[in-house]
């Protein structure tokens, strides 16, 4: 398992040692970070108030600090054994389209109440197996419009203190996330809520 003392030797262009970031302290780690509890309070939330139906295969749920997307998963098609992949997608995609019509009304309704409790936009979508699409998502401005995904890699670099605000970690990334992101910011939410772990623990 990668501890934070292990990522702390691997220097990064730019951003000092991974256990500069992690003891970083400033006005944007406190406006941009999402506890655990309020994670599980928002999932639990979505969890008892979307219709049973819905939760029967759990849905995935992301979380920041401008929105909710919910994506429900649905049963697949059933279609002859030797139907081709493409039949498959066609029968999924239509299954996923005729599922956003039906249940429109009973999803704005969700969204409106989850936006009041919350405050945050409410975004929706379904998936069948590999099959997923988004119906309805925001784009928030910071340099650029970036949706969700986007958005965690640079809160992620903030929460760290690799980067002061939104804006330099979009140039961050610019210059070296992009080969390294996945791996690299794994370990660092892992190596972060290590610290947050001690942290939540206090002195002994």
């Amino acid at each position: 398992m990668t501890t934070a003392s292990a990522l702390s030797e691997r220097k990064f262009r730019g951003s000092g040692t991974i256990e500069n970031c992690l003891h970083a302290s400033n006005y944007d780690y406190m406006t941009t970070d999402i506890k655990p509890t309020e994670t599980e309070s928002v999932k639990a939330w979505f969890a008892g108030r979307l219709p049973e139906p819905w939760t029967i295969n759990a849905p995935d749920i992301e979380i920041d600090k401008e929105e909710v997307t919910v994506i429900v998963a649905l049963d697949p098609v059933e279609l002859d054994a030797d139907a081709s992949e493409d039949a498959a997608r066609e029968a999924a995609l239509g299954r996923i389209s005729g599922w956003r019509e039906e249940t429109r009304q009973t999803r704005m309704t969700i969204a409106a109440e989850a936006q009041s409790r919350f405050g945050r936009k409410v975004s929706w979508g379904a998936r069948i197996d590999d099959q997923r699409a988004l119906f309805t998502h925001i784009a928030v401005p910071v340099m650029t419009r970036l949706r969700q995904p986007q958005r965690q890699v640079l809160d992620t670099l903030v929460e760290a203190g690799v980067a002061r605000s939104r804006s330099d970690a979009l140039a961050w990334c610019v210059k070296l996330v992009e080969q390294h992101s996945e791996e690299w910011l794994d370990e660092l939410r892992a190596a972060m809520e290590g610290v947050r772990t001690l942290r939540e623990q206090g002195p002994r």
